[in-house]
C-alpha cells in the first residue's frame, strides 16, 4: 500500500484546478468540478431522499473528491425542521459537527510538529506534560505521544467521557487532571478500546509544543492553508451567519427532537470541529494528494511529508472483525480492520480504506478515503442514526469501484431493526427478572445527599415532592427523576429525553443498613458508549457538622 499512498503526491497536486485565491491561503472550490460521475450515481438524488426517509434524517450533505478534483459537494433536505430562523436547505457550505472526524486533524497537528523536529511521537507524554498521570503509574511512565492516538491505553470503551459528554463546566486541564482517577480495565497496549479523553491530552501536548491555543494551531495549520473558510474549532466558535445544521435525536425511540447545541470546549481535540461538506472536500483533497496542496502564490505547499502521512495510515492496533449483524451486510465485512494515528483502517473489495466516523448528540458522519483510487467521500447528517451515512458512503464506493449495485439502505435498515429488537429483548429480560412489590430498605431520605466519584466528582440526590432527583454537578443536562425499580435499584429518567441514556442506579448497604455505595449502568444496550456510567463508583459525602 506504500505506492497507493505515496504515488498520489505530486501527480494529484499538479492536477489541482486553478481557482480564485485569497492572499495567504489556498482558496476553497466555489463549485464542483466537471469530471463525470459514474453511472452508479445517476440516481443519487432519489437514493439519498430514500435514505433520509428511511432513517428520519432532516438533512444530509455529501462531498466527493476524485483524482484531485471536487466532483460533488451539495446538500439534501433541511438544516432544521420547521420554519424558524435556523430552517433552510442544506448546502455544500452548511456547517455540521464532524465530532470524532476531528481526531485525524489532531493527529495531523502532532505529526506536523514531528516533521518540524519539535517533538517525536516516541516522546513520553510526561516529557511535555510533567503533571500528566494515569491511574497506573507504570502506564504513566511509559505512555508515548503515539499511544494517545491509537486507543490501546488500557482504558475501557469511552472511559472518562462523562467529564465532557454532554457539555460540562470543567476545563480541558481539569479533565486531563482527573484522568489519574479513571479506572484502568485492560492491559497497556494489549487491545483496542476506543477512547476520547486521550485526545484531550494530545490537545494539551500540541499547545505545549506549538505555544498557541489549540484553536489557533488548528486554524493556522489546517483551516487557513487549505481554504477551509467555514470550519470552526468548536460550536462556541460559530459566527453569526454560519447557519449551522441543527442536530436531531429520536427521543425514546419515537419522537424526533432537536438536540440542544453542545460544545466540547474541554476535549475539542477529540471531537470539537464544525465543518461543511465543502470544507471536508478540501481536507480530503490534500490528504489524497499525499499531504500536498497549492498555496496562494501557486507554489507547492505541504501539510505533511508523504512518509509521515503514510505512517499515519498504518495499523498500530488490530481490531477484531465481527460477523455481519444481518446477511444483507455480508459484502461490507472487511478482511482486516485496525486503527492507526487518528484513522480507522480496513478494506473493501480489494481496496484499502482510510476512514473515520463521528458521533455527536443529533449529528453523525463518516469520511472515507480510497488512496489508491484517489477517491474520497464524506457524508454529514443531522440525525443520530449511522445507517444513513453508511448507506450513502457504500453507494458511492460501489459506483467508483464498479461493484454490483446493492440496496444499502435496506441492508442498514435491517441492521437497525435487529438492533432495536435486541434492545427490546434486553428490556423484556429486565422486566421478567424484576421482583415486583419490593421496597427500599430505608426511607428515600436516607439516599439523599451528595455522592462522590473519584474521577467525575459530585452527583447530588435530593428529595423533592416525595421522589429522588439526581443532578450531576458538572453536567447541566444530566438531571432526572429516580423511579424505584426493585429492592435497592432505581431507574433515573433524564429530563432531557433526547439523551436516550436512562440508567439503573443501584445502592449497596452496609451492615447497619446505611447506603454506602451507588453504581450505575445504562438501561439500553443502544445507549451511546460515551455515557460511561458503569465506571462510576459513588460513595456518600459525610454531611458537614455545623
Amino acid at each position: 500500500m506504500a505506492r497507493g499512498v505515496l504515488a498520489l503526491g505530486l501527480s494529484l497536486w499538479l492536477s489541482l484546478p486553478v481557482i480564485a485565491q485569497t492572499p495567504g491561503t489556498a482558496s476553497p472550490v466555489s463549485a464542483p468540478g466537471t469530471a463525470a460521475q459514474p453511472a452508479g450515481l445517476a440516481d443519487l438524488d432519489a437514493y439519498i431522499e430514500g435514505v433520509r426517509e428511511t432513517f428520519q434524517v432532516p438533512g444530509i450533505a455529501v462531498a466527493i473528491v476524485k483524482d484531485g478534483e471536487v466532483v460533488l459537494a451539495r446538500g439534501w433536505g433541511v438544516r432544521a425542521l420547521g420554519d424558524g430562523a435556523d430552517a433552510g436547505p442544506v448546502e455544500a457550505t452548511t456547517p455540521f459537527a464532524i465530532a470524532s472526524n476531528t481526531k485525524a486533524m489532531t493527529a495531523t497537528l502532532l505529526n506536523q510538529l514531528a516533521d518540524e523536529g519539535r517533538l517525536s511521537l516516541d516522546d513520553r507524554v510526561i516529557d511535555h506534560l510533567p503533571w500528566f498521570r494515569m491511574a497506573d503509574p507504570a502506564i504513566t511512565a511509559e505512555m508515548r505521544i503515539r499511544d494517545l492516538l491509537a486507543h490501546r491505553s488500557g482504558l475501557s470503551l469511552g472511559a472518562g467521557d462523562l467529564l465532557f459528554w454532554p457539555t460540562t463546566d470543567l476545563d480541558v486541564r481539569e479533565v486531563v487532571r482527573r484522568l489519574r482517577h479513571v479506572p484502568i480495565k485492560g492491559g497497556f497496549r494489549d487491545r483496542y478500546a476506543y477512547d476520547n479523553i486521550l485526545f484531550a491530552v494530545a490537545q494539551l501536548v500540541i499547545e505545549d509544543v506549538d505555544g498557541r491555543p489549540f484553536a489557533e494551531a488548528l486554524q493556522s495549520r489546517i483551516f487557513d492553508p487549505l481554504g477551509m473558510t467555514g470550519a470552526r474549532y468548536n460550536h462556541d466558535h460559530l459566527r453569526p451567519g454560519d447557519r449551522a445544521a441543527t442536530g436531531y435525536a429520536l427521543a425514546d425511540g419515537r419522537e424526533l427532537q432537536p438536540a440542544p447545541p453542545l460544545t466540547w470546549h474541554n476535549a475539542a481535540g477529540a471531537g470539537g470541529v464544525y465543518a461543511s461538506a465543502l470544507d471536508m472536500a478540501l481536507w480530503m483533497r490534500a490528504l489524497l494528494a499525499g499531504g500536498a496542496y497549492r498555496a496562494a502564490d501557486g507554489s507547492e505547499a505541504r501539510l505533511l511529508q508523504e512518509k509521515t502521512l503514510h505512517a499515519m495510515w498504518q495499523p498500530i492496533v488490530p481490531i477484531p472483525v465481527r460477523p455481519a449483524p444481518v446477511p444483507e451486510l455480508e459484502a461490507a465485512v472487511p478482511n482486516f480492520q485496525g486503527y492507526g494515528q487518528g484513522w480507522s483502517l480496513s478494506d473493501y473489495r480489494g481496496e484499502k480504506l482510510v476512514w473515520h466516523t463521528g458521533g455527536w448528540p443529533g449529528m453523525v458522519s463518516r469520511l472515507t478515503l480510497v488512496p489508491k483510487r484517489g477517491l474520497g467521500v464524506v457524508v454529514l447528517t443531522n440525525a443520530e442514526l449511522g445507517g444513513a451515512f453508511q448507506a450513502v458512503t457504500m453507494r458511492v464506493l460501489d459506483a467508483y469501484l464498479d461493484a454490483p449495485q446493492t440496496d444499502w439502505t435496506a441492508a442498514y435498515a435491517a441492521a437497525l431493526a435487529k438492533s432495536r429488537a435486541g434492545a427490546d429483548d434486553s428490556w423484556a429480560k429486565h422486566v421478567a427478572a424484576r421482583a415486583k412489590g419490593t421496597r427500599t430498605a430505608r426511607p428515600l431520605s436516607a439516599y439523599a445527599g451528595t455522592w462522590r466519584d473519584p474521577w467525575y466528582g459530585d452527583v447530588r440526590l435530593s428529595l423533592e415532592n416525595g421522589r429522588l432527583r439526581m443532578q450531576f454537578a458538572h453536567t447541566p443536562s444530566l438531571a432526572g427523576t429516580l423511579e424505584h425499580w426493585q429492592h435497592e435499584s432505581f431507574i433515573v429518567r433524564w429530563d432531557e429525553r433526547w439523551l436516550n441514556a436512562d440508567a439503573f442506579v443501584t445502592f449497596s448497604l452496609d451492615e447497619d443498613g446505611t447506603p454506602r455505595e451507588a453504581r450505575m449502568k445504562a438501561v439500553s444496550p443502544t445507549t451511546d458508549f460515551s455515557f460511561d456510567f458503569q465506571d462510576l463508583m459513588l460513595t456518600p459525602v459525610p454531611a458537614k457538622i455545623p
